[in-house]
């Protein structure tokens, strides 16, 4: 595949980027040469040990920013282990400290979230879900509801990454049939489920950190946020409408179409369906989700039908890394850099107002993606007046601001990626035009409701 030009502006901020990683790289190195008779004789002090913590902390998150450190091969998964490895061996943390910075709770969910959505979409549920919604859908404005719906409502309970995954294929298949432009449906899938996944602390990686760090029940979680996801998924509808009207405010109807063939094994459908609507209950009821999770996981890991492997390969081995290494790395910069009274001198920057912490939250998120910005968010909540409020302002800021740009989530870049193999280009501005005011509407509903 031949590479893309890049434009001018985007070579300029490689440029700057590049220019910024060597300094500190540098900085680094001069770093580590000044301090290594120190850290031979068994401890540096504590000025070089803060000066270790900021460099590593920064250059960690510079190649978080970029995807990949510039001239290498490193990508966000191991910048975060590389940063990880440093704070342990240059002494900024020792090694029991740096295991006890790992919230495993948020790890396990995860991986235990990601083993339910890889049963369903092996066990063909999605297509066969989507098919019975989206074949009822008559007119074209039907059936982006259908798609605004289906979307976000999966993702309010399952990881949305893994919806994208599902829902990208079946709308270009299903707008192919019916001659329709691709374009603006494809638009409201990863908006949708960037959307609907503010809902539930199991909607996204984010959310099932701040679920972890905050101790917020599921249920009280759900209460707070489900009106900005509903109120969110209806002005992702409106909005695409709005700017694509000669596709939508007409009279015509779409053609009849048989839904295509879902390939589904009916044993393992039923059986992912139960455990996951169980699971569902068992969050709700109060039990740890956690725990939940991965008993659910491991339950579904028992068949005749799938092969564990295939399972396996549906997990984001990276993004579980990535997690790994971040907690260790914030946890360097904490115990270092951030002391209480360090803590208490930047927080007069009023971030117990909801509407500076979202501002705060939703461009530190499009800087350097939004679990990331969670985490560096997290010594200044902990100590809030009311700290449930401003986790809830973060989940809800950190995960909305994913739908600014195109890369402004995971979640976009893989529909963009999915839809490019297929034909279809998302340019920058096609999705910038309908994602800012969704952006700023939504977060902006959202800080005044919390």
């Amino acid at each position: 595949m031949a590479e893309r030009e890049r434009s001018p502006f985007v070579a300029a901020l490689l440029a700057v980027a590049l220019v910024f990683v060597g300094a500190l790289a540098a900085a680094a190195g001069a770093t580590l040469l000044a301090s290594l008779p120190a850290l031979l004789a068994g401890g540096a002090s504590p000025a070089w040990t803060h000066a270790i913590a900021i460099i590593v902390f920064a250059g960690t998150y510079v190649v978080i920013a970029l995807g990949e450190a510039p001239g290498l091969r490193l990508d966000r998964a191991g910048a975060a282990l590389l940063g990880a490895s440093l704070m342990v061996g240059l002494g900024v943390l020792p090694l029991d400290a740096a295991y006890r910075a790992i919230d495993f709770d948020t790890i396990t969910l995860l991986l235990g979230m990601m083993i339910v959505v890889a049963n369903l979409r092996l066990s063909g549920f999605f297509r066969l879900a989507s098919n019975f919604v989206v074949a009822r859908a008559k007119t074209p404005l039907a059936l982006l509801a259908a798609i605004v719906l289906v979307t976000g409502a999966f993702s309010a309970f399952l990881v949305n990454d893994a919806i994208c995954l599902v829902m990208t294929p079946l709308t270009l298949e299903l707008t192919r049939r019916l001659k329709r432009d691709p374009l603006p449906y494809l638009l409201a899938v990863p908006m949708a489920s960037n959307v609907g996944s503010v809902a539930t602390i199991t909607g996204n990686p984010q959310n099932m950190i701040i679920g972890g760090l905050s101790h917020i029940p599921y249920g009280a979680f759900a209460a707070a946020l489900w009106p900005v996801a509903a109120f969110g998924l209806l002005a992702t509808f409106a909005l695409v409408a709005l700017f694509y009207r000669s596709e939508f405010l007409t009279r015509e109807r779409l053609p009849v179409a048989a839904p295509a063939p879902a390939r589904a094994r009916g044993f393992l459908v039923i059986k992912s369906v139960v455990v996951t609507l169980a699971m569902m209950a068992l969050f709700f009821a109060g039990q740890p989700v956690a725990k939940v999770a991965i008993v659910g996981g491991a339950l579904l890991l028992v068949t005749r039908h799938v092969k564990a492997e295939k399972v396996y390969r549906e997990i984001d081995w990276p993004l579980l890394l990535m997690f790994v290494g971040l907690f260790i790395v914030v946890e360097g910069l904490e115990a270092t850099v951030l002391t209480p009274e360090a803590v208490a001198s930047i927080g007069r920057f009023d971030l117990s107002n909801a509407g500076v912490l979202a501002v705060v939250s939703a461009v530190l998120s499009n800087l350097v993606s939004n679990v990331p910005a969670v985490l560096a968010l997290k010594p200044f909540l902990t100590g809030a007046a009311d700290p449930q409020r401003a986790w809830l302002v973060v989940a809800m800021a950190s995960t909305l601001a994913g739908n600014l740009t195109l890369i402004g989530s995971v979640a976009n870049l893989i529909v963009a990626e999915r839809a490019r193999t297929a034909g279809v280009s998302i340019g920058f501005w096609a999705y910038f035009k309908i994602g800012a005011p969704l952006t700023l509407i939504t977060v902006a509903f959202g800080a005044w409701l919390l």
